[in-house]
C-alpha cells in the first residue's frame, strides 16, 4: 500500500506541474493569436491541474489507517476524488459550450504564428505523455482515479489536435471555424468526463466483481477435499486493496467438527495473503450419506434444471414427518430472470407435489 500512494502522490505531482506549465503557454497562445478554442483549452489544463491536486489529496486521504469510525479504511475517498475529477471535466466541457457558441455568433479570426503551433504541438505531445504514464500506473496500482486522469490527457491530446488544425485553417477562412471547433473540443470533454464518472460511480454504489478474481477464490476454497461446495459468496470493495469476503463453504454433516473448522481457518489465512482481502467463511454442513436426502435432492435438480440451466440449488435437507415431508432448499435465480421468484416457487411447489403428493418445499431464492 505504501508503494501504491507513493506511486499516485507522484503522478498527482507531476500533473499539476505539467498542467500549470500548459496552462500558462496555451493562454499565451490563444492571447497571440486570438482564438477562443486555444484559451479554453488553455482553461481546460488548468482544471487538470486543480483535478490533480484533488487526485494527491485522494491518495493521501485513502492511505490514513483504520479508525472506530471507519474500520476498514478510508480507501473509497479514492473514488470520490475520482469522482470529483469527473464533475470538473464535465463543467469544463459546459463553460467550453458557452464560449463557442458565443464565438460562433460573434466571430473573429484566429491568427496562426509559428510560435503558436509550436505550443499546441508541444501540449499535445505532452498529453500523450501524461496519458501513457498515468494508464499504465493506474493499471500497476489499480486505481480508478488515475484511470480518469488518463482518459482526461487522451481526450485532452485529441482536442488539442483539432484546435491545432482548426487554427490554423482558420487564419485563411473566414468561416467561424474556431468557435464550431470549440464545440468539438466540448464534446471530447464531455464524453471522457462521463466515461471517467461512470468508472468512479460504479465501486461507490457496488459492482459486480472481477469474475477472474471470482474464479481464483472458488479454485482455491474448493481445493480443499473437506469443502464440497461454495454458495452466497460477496465481496465487498471498500477502496482499492481493501476487500473482504464472506462465504458459505459446504462440508459433511457427519465430518469432524475441529478438523473442519481448523481447514475453514486455514482457508481465510490462504486467501489474506494470497488475494490480499479479508475472508469470513460460514460452514453448511451437508448431508452426504443419507439415501433419501441424496435421491430427493437430485429430483429437485432435475426439476429445477428442467425449468432453465440457468437456475441451481443449495443448502438442501429435509425435514420427514408423519404425514408429509418438507424439502427445504435455497434456490439460486439470475437476475431479471424471464419469471418472477413466486412464479418459480409455485411451478417448482407443482412439480414436486406431482412426483410425490407427500413433498412440499420451503424455498429461499437467492441472487447471483
Amino acid at each position: 500500500m505504501q508503494e501504491r500512494t507513493r506511486l499516485g502522490m507522484l503522478c498527482g505531482f507531476i500533473g499539476i506541474c505539467l498542467n500549470l506549465i500548459l496552462f500558462g503557454i496555451k493562454l499565451l497562445a490563444g492571447m497571440v493569436s486570438n482564438s477562443i478554442a486555444i484559451t479554453a483549452d488553455a482553461f481546460n489544463n488548468l482544471s487538470d491541474a486543480g483535478s490533480s491536486i484533488i487526485m494527491l489529496f485522494g491518495f493521501k486521504l485513502a492511505d490514513e489507517a483504520p479508525d472506530k469510525d471507519h474500520p476498514f479504511g478510508h480507501g473509497r475517498i479514492e473514488y470520490v476524488s475520482g469522482l470529483i475529477v469527473s464533475l470538473l471535466i464535465l463543467l469544463v466541457a459546459f463553460e467550453l459550450v458557452k464560449s463557442s457558441v458565443e464565438k460562433i455568433f460573434q466571430p473573429t479570426r484566429p491568427t496562426s504564428s509559428i510560435l503558436v503551433m509550436g505550443i499546441l504541438l508541444l501540449s499535445v505531445v505532452i498529453k500523450l505523455v501524461m496519458w501513457a504514464y498515468n494508464r499504465m500506473v493506474g493499471k500497476h496500482i489499480d486505481s480508478s482515479a488515475m484511470q480518469a486522469t488518463a482518459t482526461d490527457s487522451i481526450s485532452d491530446a485529441v482536442a488539442t489536435t483539432v484546435v491545432l488544425v482548426g487554427t490554423l485553417v482558420g487564419s485563411y477562412i473566414a468561416f467561424p471555424i474556431d468557435g464550431f471547433l470549440g464545440l468539438v473540443v466540448a464534446v471530447f470533454i464531455f464524453i471522457a468526463g462521463f466515461n471517467a464518472a461512470k468508472d468512479t460511480i460504479n465501486p461507490l454504489l457496488g459492482m459486480k466483481p472481477d469474475p477472474e478474481f471470482v474464479k481464483r477464490i472458488e479454485e482455491m476454497v474448493l481445493s480443499y477435499d473437506l469443502v464440497m461446495g461454495i454458495h452466497d459468496l460477496i465481496v465487498h470493495n471498500y477502496g482499492p486493496g481493501r476487500v473482504l469476503i464472506s462465504l458459505h463453504a459446504e462440508v459433511p454433516s457427519d465430518g469432524d467438527l475441529l478438523e473442519m473448522h481448523d481447514v475453514i481457518d486455514l482457508i481465510e489465512h490462504r486467501l489474506r495473503n494470497e488475494l490480499s482481502c479479508q475472508a469470513v467463511i460460514h460452514m453448511d454442513p451437508v448431508c452426504v450419506h443419507d439415501e433419501q436426502t441424496n435421491r430427493l435432492r437430485e429430483v429437485v435438480k432435475d426439476v429445477v434444471k428442467g425449468i432453465s440451466p440457468e437456475l441451481s440449488i443449495h443448502d438442501f435437507r429435509i425435514v420427514v414427518g408423519p404425514s408429509h415431508t418438507n424439502l427445504v432448499f435455497d434456490l439460486v435465480v439470475p437476475f431479471r430472470f424471464y419469471k418472477t421468484d413466486n412464479e418459480l416457487q409455485k411451478e417448482i411447489a407443482e412439480k414436486i407435489r406431482a412426483y410425490d403428493e407427500r413433498l412440499y418445499t420451503v424455498i429461499e431464492i437467492d441472487k447471483e
